[in-house]
């Protein structure tokens, strides 16, 4: 009977110790996104592709970074109309101050939040937005309407009633910023 209760005993602090150990954290641990290469450590077809950012590369946090490289590595697979899109996307992209990235990066999760129906009346006022002349988006940038793209449907029913069917509804919402 003492040779069980002794048994016990160790078991039992063996098991303990075990856990002791299994509850310590790791001594390594990789937090964010780890560390992504400089403009000068990039090869020259990645250089290539991602020429509108150099002026900006290393200032680019390494998520961002890590983005871009994704986007250059799917690149060669890319039709030549997908590739032209990309870079016209980056050179956009390149021209906003970090303020107005920060804008469109918010504008893109909001539209992301919106309920599927919604997405799809966006991406048809856009595709009607795009239609216009250039002289009638004009107007509409000047007269600052893009804001009531991402309104609730609450909010936006007043006005739908009036200007549904008018070219003004139709506003050019932020670069997509999908990828970046």
């Amino acid at each position: 009977m003492a040779i069980r209760r002794h048994t016990r005993g160790i078991i039992l602090s063996l098991c303990l110790t075990g856990s002791a150990f299994a509850a310590e954290p790791p001594t390594s641990v990789v937090i964010g996104t780890p560390p992504q290469p400089s403009w000068s450590q990039l090869t020259p077809q990645q250089q290539s592709i991602l020429s509108p950012l150099a002026s900006d590369w290393n200032n680019l946090e390494n998520l961002r970074r890590r983005k871009w490289l994704g986007i250059a590595e799917r690149y060669s697979s890319m039709s030549g109309e997908q590739q032209a899109r990309v870079q016209e996307r980056m050179r956009e992209w390149a021209s906003l101050t970090p303020e107005q990235r920060s804008k469109a990066r918010d504008t893109y999760k909001g539209f992301n939040r919106l309920p599927a129906d919604q997405q799809r009346l966006v991406r048809e006022k856009w595709e009607a937005y795009n239609n216009l002349s250039d002289d009638e988006k004009l107007r509409l940038r000047e007269n600052n309407k893009s804001s009531r793209l991402l309104r609730s449907p609450a909010t936006n029913s007043a006005e739908s009633a009036t200007s549904s069917t008018s070219p003004a509804a139709y506003e050019k919402p932020q670069p997509d910023q999908r990828n970046k």
